[in-house]
C-alpha cells in the first residue's frame, strides 16, 4: 500500500511502539487522540505527528483507526467515535489481547491486530521479528489487516477471539507471572543485604534454555528432584513470609506434577 493513512487512538505503552513501528513504512500517521491531551501531544512530538487532539471528533477521514487503548474504555471510546462522520470509512483496528472482535461496532470495517509482547515506553522493541496475531470481520478485513500486520513484522498468523485469550492467558503465565517471580526473589535477597542483581546470569541462561528446548525438559532445583528434605527446610525459612510459603508450595508441587508427565516430544 501506499500513502495509507492512520489515525491512532490511544498514547499509552502499546500505542507509543506501534507508532514508533510504523514510522517508515508506507503508513503514515495524521492524527493521535489520547483523553489526556499531554499524552497525545507528547507521542505526537516522538513521532513527527502534526494532530494531537483529545477530542475524538476532531479525527478526520483516514485509511485505518487504530485503537491501543485499556480494555475497559476500549468499548466506549469506539462507540463515541461512531459519531464522528469523518471516521465512518476506513478499518477500525483494535490491540486488545482478551478482548473480541465485536467489541468495535458491528457495522464497521473491523479487525484485530494483537503484538504478543510487553511493552514498557523506555524499551527498545523490534518489530520485524515480533509475533503478530489478526482477526477480521470479512475476507477484505483479513486482507487490510494483514497488509498492515506485514508492514511491521514478518511474523503474522490468523487468530480467532476464542484463540487469542488463551494466548494471552499463555502469556501471563510466561511473563507477568515469571517477573513476578523475580521480584519476589529480589525481595528475599534484599532482606538479607545481598544485591539482587547477582540473579541476572541466571535469568539470562533461564531464557536463554527456552530457544533450545522445553521449559519441562530445561526444569532444575529441588521440586523437579524432589529434594524432600531441601524442600522442608526451604519452606521453613519462610516461616515470617506465609503468603511466599504457599506460593513455594504450589509451584513446588505442580513442577513434582509435571515432571511425571512426559514432555510434548515424547507424547507425540
Amino acid at each position: 500500500p501506499s500513502n495509507m493513512n492512520v489515525c491512532i487512538i490511544g498514547a499509552g505503552n502499546v500505542a507509543t511502539h506501534m507508532a514508533k513501528a510504523l514510522s517508515g513504512t508506507a503508513y503514515n500517521i495524521i492524527a493521535i487522540y489520547s483523553r489526556t491531551l499531554s499524552h497525545a501531544q507528547a507521542l505526537a512530538q516522538a513521532t513527527h505527528v502534526t494532530l494531537a487532539t483529545n477530542d475524538l471528533m476532531q479525527l478526520p477521514v483516514a485509511d485505518v483507526y487504530l485503537f491501543a487503548l485499556k480494555d475497559d474504555v476500549l468499548h466506549h471510546v469506539a462507540q463515541m467515535l461512531t459519531h464522528n462522520p469523518q471516521a465512518t470509512q476506513g478499518l477500525w483496528v483494535h490491540t486488545a489481547g482478551t478482548l473480541p472482535l465485536d467489541v468495535l461496532p458491528h457495522n464497521r470495517l473491523t479487525a484485530v491486530l494483537y503484538p504478543l509482547m510487553t511493552f514498557s515506553k523506555e524499551a527498545n522493541i523490534h518489530f520485524h521479528s515480533l509475533p503478530l496475531f489478526i482477526e477480521g470481520c470479512n475476507n477484505e478485513a483479513y486482507r487490510q489487516t494483514e497488509l498492515l500486520a506485514r508492514a511491521l513484522s514478518t511474523h503474522v498468523t490468523r487468530m480467532t477471539s476464542a484463540q487469542r485469550k488463551h494466548l494471552h492467558l499463555a502469556a501471563v503465565f510466561a511473563n507477568n507471572f515469571t517477573n513476578h517471580c523475580c521480584t519476589l526473589a529480589y525481595h528475599l535477597l534484599s532482606q538479607q543485604g545481598i544485591d539482587p542483581q547477582c540473579l541476572q546470569p541466571i535469568i539470562d541462561e533461564t531464557a536463554h534454555k527456552l530457544r533450545h528446548m522445553q521449559p519441562q525438559q530445561a526444569q532444575t532445583g529441588p521440586a523437579r528432584r524432589w529434594d524432600v528434605k531441601v524442600m522442608n527446610e526451604q519452606l521453613q525459612s519462610l516461616s515470617n513470609e506465609p503468603e511466599l510459603q504457599r506460593i513455594y508450595q504450589l509451584m513446588s508441587n505442580s513442577i513434582h506434577q509435571f515432571a511425571q508427565q512426559p514432555t510434548q516430544d515424547e507424547a507425540t
